[in-house]
């Protein structure tokens, strides 16, 4: 890819945030967008101020809704140059979603292992192609429970670091993905936005508003946090890079548990069975 200009980018999470931000400036760089929302009213929104980018709705937390998603990103696009996986959440109390699975890990992990995979042959044929990973430095001290994978054990007590086994998942994929896209044309990073003032976190009660409220001092704007997702998206200098971690930029160092290759083939293992047998069902 040399630059977004004319290349298909499909984006979630784009209506709020660094997601939002993003892509105002990947349109702004004359990207073809289309932005993936849950929020029709949003989305339609957003695409008007965005000049005209093309609406997906689905529900990320819903295995049927992100197949129909696929089914209609491989009937309207013959290419895809650009896969951005940014949707995610926190979540204060433990929910299931439809497919029985605790709703932090279905949204932050499971969507984007399952949306790459439905969309990876056709981004294969679009060579060269990038897709990119929204994660976060929140990955650290965490390493994923193979044991305990639906977090039924003391979710109260774990809001945050559950949002982080999520976000060193998003790594772990990346990893085991870039691998098996090897020699393929296809690309796969993710990236650190950093601490950013948005509306995230700001859905779980009066003490998390509070807490992002006297933390929003302290942060970056949207913009800035969107800044790595379009420089890894649209500049030259990251065209040979792939399954890396990045923040501001430039390479970063995850922590230990995202650089154990094992944990990343087990986890690509255990999130087929989870998706497959939700098709399967």
């Amino acid at each position: 890819m040399a630059g977004v200009a004319g290349k298909r980018v499909v984006i979630t999470g784009a209506t709020n945030g660094i997601g939002r931000a993003a892509a105002e400036a990947l349109a702004a760089k004359g990207a073809e967008l289309a932005i993936v929302a849950r929020d029709e009213r949003k989305a339609k929104a957003t695409a008007e101020q965005l000049g005209g980018a093309d609406v997906l709705l689905a529900d990320l937390s819903s295995q049927s809704s992100i197949r129909r998603l696929a089914a209609d990103v491989l009937e309207r696009y013959s290419r895809i140059d650009a896969l951005v996986n940014n949707a995610g959440a926190m979540f204060g109390s433990r929910n299931v979603t439809e497919d029985g699975i605790e709703q932090t890990w279905a949204l932050n992990h499971l969507a984007p292992f399952l949306l790459t995979n439905l969309l990876l042959e056709r981004l294969k044929q679009s060579a060269p192609a990038r897709i990119v990973t929204t994660s976060s430095d929140a990955h650290r001290g965490t390493r994923i429970p193979f044991d305990d994978l639906g977090a039924e054990r003391g979710y109260t007590s774990r809001g945050f670091r559950r949002y982080g086994e999520t976000k060193l998942a998003n790594i772990l994929f990346t990893r085991e993905l870039a691998r098996r896209l090897d020699g393929t044309g296809v690309t796969a990073n993710c990236f650190h936005p950093g601490l950013v003032a948005t509306g995230f976190n700001r859905n779980n009660g009066l003490l998390m508003n509070v807490a992002m409220t006297f933390a929003k001092p302290f942060s970056r704007n949207a913009e800035k946090g969107a800044e790595t997702l379009v420089w890894l998206v649209d500049s030259p200098d990251v065209a040979d890079d792939s399954g890396g971690y990045f923040a501001d930029c430039h390479p970063a160092k995850p922590s230990s548990a995202a650089l154990d290759d094992d944990a990343a083939r087990r986890l690509w293992e255990v999130s087929e069975q989870q998706t497959r047998e939700r098709a399967a069902a």
